[in-house]
Protein backbone atom coordinates (compact mmCIF):
# COMPACT_ATOMS: atom_id res chain seq x y z
CA UNK A 1 0.00 0.00 0.00
CA UNK A 2 1.52 3.44 -0.81
CA UNK A 3 -0.25 4.98 2.69
CA UNK A 4 2.71 6.22 4.55
CA UNK A 5 1.90 7.08 8.61
CA UNK A 6 5.20 8.20 9.50
CA UNK A 7 5.64 11.30 11.89
CA UNK A 8 8.37 12.89 9.55
CA UNK A 9 5.66 13.48 6.02
CA UNK A 10 3.84 16.22 6.77
CA UNK A 11 0.67 16.66 4.63
CA UNK A 12 -1.78 19.19 4.36
CA UNK A 13 -5.29 18.18 4.80
CA UNK A 14 -6.55 19.80 1.97
CA UNK A 15 -4.36 16.99 -0.33
CA UNK A 16 -5.56 14.35 2.25
CA UNK A 17 -9.12 14.90 1.14
CA UNK A 18 -8.05 15.02 -2.38
CA UNK A 19 -5.89 12.33 -1.90
CA UNK A 20 -8.95 10.03 -0.01
CA UNK A 21 -10.90 11.34 -3.04
CA UNK A 22 -13.51 13.35 -1.62
CA UNK A 23 -13.13 15.94 -3.60
CA UNK A 24 -11.70 16.18 -7.43
CA UNK A 25 -9.24 18.36 -7.25
CA UNK A 26 -7.08 20.35 -4.72
CA UNK A 27 -8.71 23.55 -4.78
CA UNK A 28 -12.14 22.19 -4.65
CA UNK A 29 -10.82 20.43 -0.86
CA UNK A 30 -9.52 24.02 0.18
CA UNK A 31 -12.80 25.76 -1.22
CA UNK A 32 -14.59 23.26 1.10
CA UNK A 33 -11.84 23.59 4.39
CA UNK A 34 -12.22 27.17 3.91
CA UNK A 35 -16.31 27.19 3.52
CA UNK A 36 -16.86 25.90 6.75
CA UNK A 37 -17.63 22.15 5.18
CA UNK A 38 -15.11 20.44 7.08
CA UNK A 39 -14.81 20.58 11.09
CA UNK A 40 -12.72 18.31 12.77
CA UNK A 41 -13.62 18.34 16.91
CA UNK A 42 -16.45 20.54 16.01
CA UNK A 43 -14.58 23.56 15.02
CA UNK A 44 -13.46 24.39 11.31
CA UNK A 45 -10.71 23.63 9.72
CA UNK A 46 -8.07 25.20 7.44
CA UNK A 47 -6.60 24.16 4.62
CA UNK A 48 -2.81 23.54 6.19
CA UNK A 49 -3.80 22.27 9.05
CA UNK A 50 -2.07 18.46 9.45
CA UNK A 51 -4.47 15.54 10.07
CA UNK A 52 -3.15 12.41 11.97
CA UNK A 53 -4.30 8.76 12.00
CA UNK A 54 -6.99 8.81 14.68
CA UNK A 55 -8.23 12.48 13.96
CA UNK A 56 -12.25 12.19 13.21
CA UNK A 57 -13.28 14.74 10.65
CA UNK A 58 -17.14 15.60 9.74
CA UNK A 59 -17.16 16.21 5.87
CA UNK A 60 -20.12 18.13 4.18
CA UNK A 61 -20.66 17.47 0.69
CA UNK A 62 -24.23 18.62 -0.62
CA UNK A 63 -26.69 16.95 0.66
CA UNK A 64 -24.42 14.40 2.47
CA UNK A 65 -22.51 14.44 5.92
CA UNK A 66 -19.58 12.13 6.57
CA UNK A 67 -17.80 11.40 9.40
CA UNK A 68 -15.15 10.32 8.70
CA UNK A 69 -11.81 8.74 10.70
CA UNK A 70 -8.14 9.20 9.25
CA UNK A 71 -6.46 5.53 8.80
CA UNK A 72 -3.92 6.34 6.62
CA UNK A 73 -2.10 9.39 5.29
CA UNK A 74 -1.07 9.77 1.80
CA UNK A 75 -0.59 12.44 -0.61
CA UNK A 76 -0.96 10.93 -3.12
CA UNK A 77 -4.24 10.16 -5.49
CA UNK A 78 -4.45 6.60 -6.38
CA UNK A 79 -7.64 4.32 -7.70
CA UNK A 80 -10.23 4.29 -5.45
CA UNK A 81 -10.15 1.28 -3.20
CA UNK A 82 -6.68 2.48 -2.36
CA UNK A 83 -8.50 5.74 -1.25
CA UNK A 84 -11.40 4.11 0.68
CA UNK A 85 -8.25 2.63 2.89
CA UNK A 86 -7.28 6.09 3.88
CA UNK A 87 -10.43 6.27 5.97
CA UNK A 88 -12.81 4.84 7.73
CA UNK A 89 -16.39 5.69 8.16
CA UNK A 90 -18.51 5.29 11.35
CA UNK A 91 -21.17 3.59 11.56
CA UNK A 92 -23.92 6.26 12.72
CA UNK A 93 -22.97 8.60 9.91
CA UNK A 94 -23.68 5.49 7.49
CA UNK A 95 -27.07 5.21 9.40
CA UNK A 96 -27.92 8.87 9.11
CA UNK A 97 -26.78 9.28 5.23
CA UNK A 98 -29.02 6.75 4.05
CA UNK A 99 -31.38 7.77 5.96
CA UNK A 100 -31.73 11.56 4.63
CA UNK A 101 -30.92 10.18 1.53
CA UNK A 102 -34.25 7.62 2.07
CA UNK A 103 -36.46 10.94 3.03
CA UNK A 104 -35.53 13.12 0.01
CA UNK A 105 -36.69 9.88 -2.14
CA UNK A 106 -39.40 9.68 -0.57
CA UNK A 107 -40.11 13.74 -0.81
CA UNK A 108 -40.15 14.09 2.96
CA UNK A 109 -37.84 17.00 2.99
CA UNK A 110 -38.86 18.83 0.40
CA UNK A 111 -40.91 21.86 0.32
CA UNK A 112 -44.22 21.46 -1.07
CA UNK A 113 -45.88 24.51 -2.70
CA UNK A 114 -49.06 25.50 -4.58
CA UNK A 115 -47.03 27.26 -7.65
CA UNK A 116 -46.61 31.43 -7.63
CA UNK A 117 -49.38 33.25 -5.68
CA UNK A 118 -51.99 34.41 -7.46
CA UNK A 119 -52.46 38.48 -8.48
CA UNK A 120 -55.10 38.45 -5.17
CA UNK A 121 -53.27 36.17 -2.91
CA UNK A 122 -49.54 38.75 -3.59
CA UNK A 123 -51.75 42.23 -2.77
CA UNK A 124 -52.67 40.19 0.90
CA UNK A 125 -49.36 39.40 1.32
CA UNK A 126 -48.63 43.18 -0.24
CA UNK A 127 -51.29 44.04 2.52
CA UNK A 128 -50.57 42.07 5.75
CA UNK A 129 -46.37 43.17 5.09
CA UNK A 130 -47.76 46.92 5.57
CA UNK A 131 -47.29 47.95 2.12
CA UNK A 132 -51.04 49.19 1.96
CA UNK A 133 -49.63 52.77 1.64
CA UNK A 134 -49.07 52.65 -2.16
Amino acid sequence: MVARQDSDDKIRLDKWLWAARFYKTRALAKAAIEGGKVHCRGERCKPGKEPRVGEEYVIRSGFDERTVVVQALSAVRRGAPEAQALYAETGESIVRRELAAEQRKSGALGVQTDGRPTKKQRRQLHFLRGGAND
